[in-house]
């Protein structure tokens, strides 16, 4: 598998690939997954082979840290050549990063899964012509969701096969309740909160509304990060009912979605499926939501989890107001999330992954080092990298 964000950085993406390794070792196969990597010293996995530092580009919404160029693509060619890999998956072989070079280089069984979100970019467009030669040497193609299938179909003119994003519920399931984080009526946030498209800044704007009817409402927010620009920003009389619980590891966030009364994901675009939704559902919180389409997909379109008007602080306590009033409705919402949660089991999940893998084997072929990269991937290069 080829990763083409640093995988010392938190994300979907690698949480995704890590996972997918994981379930795929436990069934007894040999795995090893090509990354960026800002330390590579201290990567864990000994699955894990780091090819580089990354560095950020701004892409979607947010900052991705990709490794490209000249080198990349040597250590790509190397890592091909001295293993016998019967499938290579690459992970997003449509932005310039590793699976893009793997992708350009290799020759054999390759799948590739999307999983962006994006709207009709000028840019996108603009290289569509020079990845689509690349693009067409994968005989297989996922999509983590509907969204991100017609994201690949604006942009690059093809289509996939939809197979959700796995987790693992009985991890989430399993979880403790912190009675720290348990006490009062509380919320739950967890994101890169600094990144406008996850969306504190509406929760925040609900603050006043929620308070004047839930007296002992508090907001948890955890992620990088201390919060102080954050805090400067919300009425002085609503700072005591925050708290920033900073970066959490993830035993810490299977508790973190078990102890909340609400997990709250206000993000306002950029998404194309919501791996935090799911776990939370398989943690058995109660969810409101965005009405993205990709949350909506996940949520069951209101089965497992409530939706609010996108960008709307206000129905955003509306709904939470309306589910503190009707504790019924609140567990029956808790107990719809854990089986909802089911669909993206990794025993759910896996086995279809592992079916496109044999579809794109077809015969007993291996993978092999091709040509070299095409000529195009220096328009997308860094020359010095």
């Amino acid at each position: 598998m080829v990763s083409p964000y640093a995988w010392d950085i938190p994300g979907g993406v690698q949480a995704h690939i890590k996972d997918l390794a994981h379930h795929f070792i436990d069934d007894g196969h040999e795995v090893s997954v090509l990354a960026p990597a800002v330390e590579g010293e201290s990567i864990e996995e000994s699955f894990v082979v780091a090819a580089g530092r990354p560095v950020a580009i701004p892409y979607n919404g947010a900052v991705a840290r990709v490794l490209f160029g000249p080198l990349a693509a040597t250590r790509v060619r190397q890592w091909i050549a001295r293993n016998d890999f019967d499938v290579l998956h690459l992970h997003e072989p449509a932005i310039p990063s590793l699976s893009l070079l793997a992708c350009s280089i290799a020759d054999g069984p390759m799948v590739g899964t999307f999983h962006v979100a994006a709207p009709r970019q000028k840019v996108a467009f603009a290289i569509a012509p020079l990845l689509e030669p690349v693009i067409e040497k994968l005989r297989a193609r996922i999509a983590v969701s509907e969204v991100a299938r017609e994201t690949l179909t604006i942009h690059l003119d093809t289509d996939a096969l939809v197979i959700p994003n796995g987790i693992d519920t009985s991890y989430f399931a399993s979880a403790q309740t912190n009675a720290a984080w348990q006490r009062d009526f509380t919320l739950g946030f967890l994101g890169r909160f600094s990144e406008p498209r996850k969306g504190l800044g509406i929760l925040l704007s609900a603050l006043p509304n929620l308070v004047r009817t839930i007296p002992n409402l508090r907001l948890l927010i955890a992620g990088p990060g201390e919060g102080l620009e954050v805090m400067q920003s919300v009425n002085p009389n609503l700072r005591n009912r925050i708290e920033f619980l900073g970066r959490l590891t993830e035993e810490e966030k299977a508790n973190f979605l078990k102890s909340v009364d609400i997990y709250i994901a206000p993000n306002t675009g950029g998404e194309s499926f919501g791996i935090i939704l799911a776990e939370a559902m398989a943690s058995g919180a109660a969810i409101v939501a965005s009405d993205l389409p990709a949350f909506r997909n996940v949520l069951g379109d209101g089965v497992f989890g409530h939706t609010f008007e996108n960008e709307n602080s206000t129905d955003l306590a509306r709904v939470i107001i309306k589910l503190f009033h009707d504790r019924f409705a609140l567990e029956t919402l808790k107990q719809r999330a854990t089986e909802g949660a089911m669909r993206f089991d990794w025993r759910v999940v896996g086995p279809e992954i592992m079916n496109v893998y044999l579809h794109a084997k077809g015969e007993m072929e291996r993978v092999t080092v091709g040509s070299e990269p095409r000529s195009w991937l220096r328009f997308l290069s860094r020359e010095d990298q």
